[in-house]
């Protein structure tokens, strides 16, 4: 005998920090379009350091490691620091969406875009393929996993409406800007 699986929603512990939540489980994507040029940069300097602290130490104490065998080293040491100076920007976007750093060109960022889904008729965070148990079982993985980054590398790749905010306040301040739209209309 076969049991339907039911609908899997556990409501997710907010973490109290000085600034607003935005979400707790942001989608890869969303995490790169919010990121500022600061990330930008501390992903770049990260990235250069483990090249750049090689090429320094083989100046000051030269390995003598034969034809070839430096090249190597360096090739290696700026594939893994790009990988890891992607981690470090990654992670530093995700915090500010966990609001656990300063936050509020975000929060418009986020009000803005949530709006204007609501008066387009789109759902809020994209629609999924996944049934909703599996959208449940993702969103319970991935829920705050840049806070781990450093150890594993877990990124959000499935849409879901699991994000540990209200999203009323969306639909709220959508209602108002149609609101003022018809009533600016009415009065011209």
């Amino acid at each position: 005998m076969a049991t339907t699986p039911q609908q899997s929603y556990i409501p997710s512990k907010v973490v109290k920090s000085e600034y607003p939540l935005i979400d707790n489980d942001p989608h890869f994507k969303r995490v790169v379009r919010y990121a500022r040029t600061s990330d930008y940069v501390h992903g770049t300097v990260a990235a250069a350091a483990g090249p750049g602290l090689l090429l320094a130490m083989e100046k000051f104490a030269p390995s003598q490691v034969g034809r070839g065998g430096f090249s190597r080293a360096l090739r290696l040491a700026g594939v893994i620091g790009a990988l890891g100076g992607f981690l470090y920007f990654y992670q530093r976007s995700c915090l500010r969406f966990y609001g656990m750093s300063e936050n509020a060109r975000e929060v418009e960022m986020d009000m803005r875009e949530m709006v204007d889904k609501v008066k387009a008729g789109e759902p809020l965070y994209g629609e999924s393929k996944l049934t909703p148990h599996m959208q449940g079982v993702a969103a319970r993985q991935s829920r705050y996993s840049a806070l781990f980054t450093a150890v594993l590398p877990w990124f959000n790749f499935v849409n879901h409406n699991q994000h540990g905010v209200d999203t009323a306040k969306y639909y709220q301040r959508a209602e108002q800007e149609l609101e003022a739209e018809r009533l600016g209309k009415s009065s011209s």
